[in-house]
């Protein structure tokens, strides 16, 4: 049996297997191979994502290896000694309960491992990637965002994909937790709970934090901008700024509510909601967060017509826009349907048969590798959307259909609504 935590308190079968901590390396390692495939096919598809990163431009092209290359590498770093430490925490736990409780420093060992190849200095492995990894996530991680030209895009791009690991730093706070508790073991059943009952939503609304407050700081940009300027400029008002604020605003009901109905049987009185209303509220909330953030998904990032009124033009396929990078336009619809479907996974909770499914151990795994696959499906049409953007008017920005002026928060101004106010605001470290 997967153990449920309602009815069992030993170890479940799953992570008997892979213990929450080499769940958590897999994941991490996946998501390095998933960037250097983005990497590859975006490459392979005349899109050049360094520049739209404002990344260096290599020393020696002809003899340094391609970006993909470098990462390619770098996850197989990565991949090696995790093989390593499965194979023998395997060999010497025969997952016998109290063996893979005992062996709990096989995997956090190598957890260390990943922090330290981070900071090799070994120019082989995407040394300078690493390094611009390192300094982007420092100025990510307070919810900072570059100016216009320095690096924005990629900032936006990384906070966009911390929320997606949300769930995973959470788990990665929760063994941390474990592994020091006395007596305790990272290997052991997750105690979500370590720490205080509160930490760990705490935790999982932080990376939405850091994108609410970068939505936040371009919108004082462009209302510094305005003022200076002595009217409303070519970047708008900053209305859409405010607008992808509120979408990951609308992530804090969701979280609170999540964690209140988990400990509802322990502050029932306190809460003062009936488990029934505490459902309604929360699907309302997951509803709205889902349902806005796929919107955002389709009409925002990718540049996607499906919700405009411009979707039945003739010159291009419907619902898309006018200029398309991918090969064939089954693409675009095959990612719209995925991303709705991965964005209401929730839905699972409905039915009377897998409702429980995300209480297993297993299933939060499922669940959260699911959104890491959606969020690696989603950077491929967002780089490529502000490609288009970057390289013609061949976007919803063409004439008459958008972006509108306030788009430009995902893409950089242009030279003639350049932030002109990076001296009042700032906010870069």
């Amino acid at each position: 049996m997967d153990g449920d935590p309602a009815v069992e308190s030993g170890l479940d079968s799953f992570s008997l297997t892979l213990p929450l901590p080499y769940r958590i390396a897999l994941v991490i390692v996946l998501g390095a191979w998933a960037w250097g495939v983005n990497l590859h096919y975006l490459a392979l598809a005349k899109i050049d994502v360094p520049s739209l990163l404002q990344y260096p431009s290599r020393a020696s092209p002809r003899t340094d290896p391609p970006h993909h290359l470098s990462t390619y590498r770098l996850a197989t770093l990565l991949s090696l000694p995790l093989g390593f430490s499965l194979l023998l925490f395997w060999a010497l736990s025969h997952r016998n309960p109290e063996l893979v409780i005992h062996y709990d420093y096989l995997p956090m060992s190598y957890l260390c491992v990943i922090l330290a190849i981070f900071f090799l200095p070994i120019r082989r492995f995407s040394s300078a990637g690493r390094t611009r990894f390192l300094t982007t996530l420092r100025r990510v991680s307070i919810g900072g965002i570059a100016q216009a030209g320095a690096g924005k895009f990629g900032d936006i791009l990384l906070a966009d994909v911390l929320t997606s690991y949300a769930k995973i730093i959470a788990d990665l706070f929760v063994a941390l937790c474990m592994f020091f508790q006395a007596n305790g073991s990272a290997t052991s059943r997750p105690d979500r709970g370590c720490g205080g009952q509160y930490i760990v939503p705490i935790v999982i609304a932080i990376p939405s934090l850091i994108r609410f407050r970068q939505c936040i700081i371009e919108y004082l940009r462009v209302k510094a901008s305005n003022k200076r300027n002595g009217g409303i400029g070519s970047q708008g008002w900053g209305g859409q700024h405010l607008a992808n604020a509120a979408k990951y605003f609308s992530a804090f009901p969701v979280i609170i509510l999540s964690a209140l109905q988990r400990n509802l049987s322990l502050d029932h009185e306190d809460v003062g909601l009936t488990e029934t209303a505490l459902y309604r509220l929360w699907l309302l909330a997951v509803f709205v967060n889902s349902f806005y953030s796929f919107y955002w998904d389709v009409t925002k990032d990718w540049d996607l017509s499906l919700f405009t009124s411009a979707r039945t033009t003739s010159s291009y396929p419907f619902g898309l826009r006018p200029r398309l990078c991918f090969p064939s336009k089954e693409i675009y619809y095959f990612a719209i349907v995925t991303d709705l479907l991965l964005r209401c996974t929730w839905s699972l909770k409905l039915s009377p048969h897998l409702d429980h499914f995300a209480d297993f151990e297993s299933g939060i795994f499922l669940m959260g590798l699911l959104e890491v696959g959606r969020r690696w499906m989603w950077i491929f049409f967002r780089v490529e959307t502000e490609w288009v953007r970057n390289t013609s008017s061949g976007g919803l920005g063409a004439p008459g259909m958008g972006p509108g002026q306030d788009d430009v928060l995902l893409g950089d101004f242009s030279s003639s609504g350049r932030d002109t106010d990076d001296e009042d605001f700032d906010f870069e470290d």
